[in-house]
């Protein structure tokens, strides 16, 4: 685990600020995050039929969309060409379950256009599904797995609290 006093986002005085990529080689990248819409059984029951349209196919789209305009969203990530995304929407027995897969050939890592992607996905579904139950939660938003960069791969041990 890295010491919190050497965040990248800081600089020496304690400002946040961008990292500096200019001298870094390009390499490729990957990262899979995931994302849980808890739903009760009377939701699921209407999946994917919605006066909205299909909220699962939209939620895709969404997710998507959302990991290209990552960083008009969160103020310290680059811009970043992706060369893949692909979002997941799985139904399964007490919601649905969102895999969301980012790819670049760059200098920086595109965990953060996976989470981004994933957690929009996530809230597309609460948005397409609200009118029938305001009480849908999200849960673990979570980073699955990384490839590439300067701190190697990561893959996430299985939990029993998982989704």
């Amino acid at each position: 685990m890295p010491n919190p006093s050497h965040l990248s986002h800081y600089d020496p005085s304690g400002q946040a600020s961008m990292v500096d990529i200019g001298a870094k080689a390009a390499s490729r990248r990957t990262a899979t995050a995931s994302a849980f819409v808890e739903l009760s059984t009377a939701v699921l029951a209407a999946l994917p039929a919605n006066p909205k349209g299909n909220p699962l196919e939209v939620a895709r789209f969404a997710g998507i969309q959302a990991a290209k305009r990552t960083a008009d969203l969160i103020p310290m990530c680059h811009p970043l060409p992706l060369s893949h995304i692909d979002v997941k929407v799985e139904i399964v027995s007490t919601g649905v379950r969102i895999t969301a897969t980012a790819a670049t050939n760059g200098p920086t890592g595109v965990e953060m256009e996976a989470l981004t992607a994933a957690s929009i996905a996530a809230l597309t579904v609460y948005d397409m599904t609200k009118a029938l139950d305001k009480s849908i939660t999200i849960r673990h938003i979570q980073l699955e797995s990384k490839t590439g960069g300067k701190s190697g791969d990561f893959v996430r041990q299985p939990s029993s609290t998982s989704g």
